[in-house]
């Protein structure tokens, strides 16, 4: 025995008489209570009925800090005053069968409806929290300076010393939470090939997605999403108020750094801007960032891929642009959307009036998900950095929303700068 541990190591576990516990989990139903906790902590005991560990991505510092001996295993997150600073739902799309299968929608609500359970000693965490914070962003001060936006005093405050401006937000932070049957479903795969696929993808990490199928739910070791959201949180699943949303996948290089070589940053800020125009016109306003960097691809791969095609023989060319990534990672893109919708459905959205975004994949996601979508805002082309102008051009040909239509061979070419036929 050390500490809370023995030298017993458990590689897995089967199922016990057909049984997930106390505490068996009923996706769609319409409540919490119904539906059931969420529990998935290593110290949960027969209570777990979950795969996985809280956290995503970051559950592997957790454990870091229990091997070094600065965490105790057995320690239990204190709930008191973490309740969300904003009511969001519930909304009936939380219990429409199919509608959220990849994150919990009552996840920021363990301490309201599972209060007694915690009393108990039941380690349930929350998976989702909610906060109040506000933005201060170069892009938004010269949208001041410019005119384009005013400082309210509600949406937009006076900055520091009258310069600028501060804009007020509702942030939400959302770990994933998959609900294997319908993330199988989403993708057209057989729950145990999807099962068996990501326990060999993952260097058998979770022996129990194969050994373990009454176990439904998975928390992957994968980054999260954050909404910012402008104006009043209530109005943004209220058709009576127009919605400006822009979903963004994350681009470290140009979203912090303003990396010029891609259009990420700029389409970021712009759909802030719109967002906070929207809620300043009475409606409201939401930017959904998801943690998928370099396409789902990760940052290494998105480095390898920019050498190569700032390398290859007549430079950086649209024409090369999806082909150049394909040779490297061997697919085009990761992100795919298919459960992007979710965290829409879980702000009980069922229209977006201005979508500020021209990508197809994310279009076609929300539509065949049962959003209605108004307006498709396209990026101001002198957004457009230089360097970035190759990987718009491709974008549009690849099937990128432009108000002007698809570029022609003709266009490609300006912008490669040779004959497409030499390629």
């Amino acid at each position: 025995m050390s500490g809370n541990r023995t030298s017993h190591i458990r590689l897995t576990s089967h199922p016990g008489g057909g049984s997930t516990g106390r505490f068996p989990i009923h996706w769609d139903a319409p409540t919490a209570r119904q539906r059931g906790p969420v529990v998935v902590t290593s110290n949960a005991g027969p209570d777990r009925n979950a795969i996985g560990a809280h956290g995503g991505a970051y559950s592997i510092y957790r454990a870091l800090a229990i091997s070094s001996g600065a965490l105790d295993p057995m320690v239990r997150p204190e709930l008191v005053n973490t309740h969300p600073a904003a009511q969001i739902g519930p909304h009936p799309q939380w219990s429409e069968p199919g509608k959220i299968v990849s994150l919990d929608p009552w996840g920021h609500r363990v301490a309201e409806d599972f209060a007694a359970e915690l009393a108990e000693g039941v380690d349930i965490r929350p998976t989702i929290a909610v906060t109040k914070a506000r933005l201060t962003l170069p892009e938004i001060n010269e949208a001041i300076a410019k005119g384009r936006l005013a400082v309210d005093g509600e949406i937009v405050k006076a900055g520091a010393g009258g310069q600028g401006g501060e804009v007020a937000v509702t942030k939400a932070a959302l770990d994933p939470v998959w609900y294997l049957p319908g993330v199988a479903d989403r993708f057209g795969v057989d729950e145990q090939s999807l099962r068996r696929t990501l326990f060999e993808q993952t260097g058998g990490m979770y022996p129990e997605l194969v050994t373990r199928p009454d176990l439904k739910v998975f928390l992957p070791p994968i980054g999260g999403i954050t909404l910012y959201i402008f104006g009043d949180p209530a109005r943004i699943g209220d058709r009576k108020y127009s919605l400006t949303c822009r979903v963004h996948d994350e681009c470290n290089g140009s979203d912090v750094f303003g990396s010029d070589i891609c259009t990420c940053r700029p389409y970021l800020t712009h759909g802030i801007e719109e967002c906070v125009r929207q809620a300043q016109a009475g409606g409201a306003g939401l930017i959904a960032y998801n943690r998928k960097e370099g396409r789902a691809l990760g940052e290494v791969t998105k480095f390898l891929v920019y050498n190569a095609r700032k390398r290859q023989p007549g430079g950086d060319q649209a024409a090369t642009y999806f082909e150049r990534t394909e040779c490297v990672a061997g697919v085009q893109d990761a992100r795919f959307q298919q459960l992007m919708p979710d965290v829409i459905h879980w702000l009980g959205i069922r229209r977006i009036d201005r979508f500020v975004s021209m990508s197809n994949m994310k279009y076609d996601a929300l539509v065949g998900g049962g959003i209605e979508i108004g307006e498709r805002v396209p990026i101001p082309a002198e957004l457009i950095p230089d360097d970035a102008s190759v990987e718009m051009e491709a974008k549009k040909a690849a099937g990128y929303f432009a108000p002007e239509g698809a570029p022609s061979e003709e266009d490609l070419t300006r912008v490669v700068g040779r004959d497409l036929k030499e390629f």
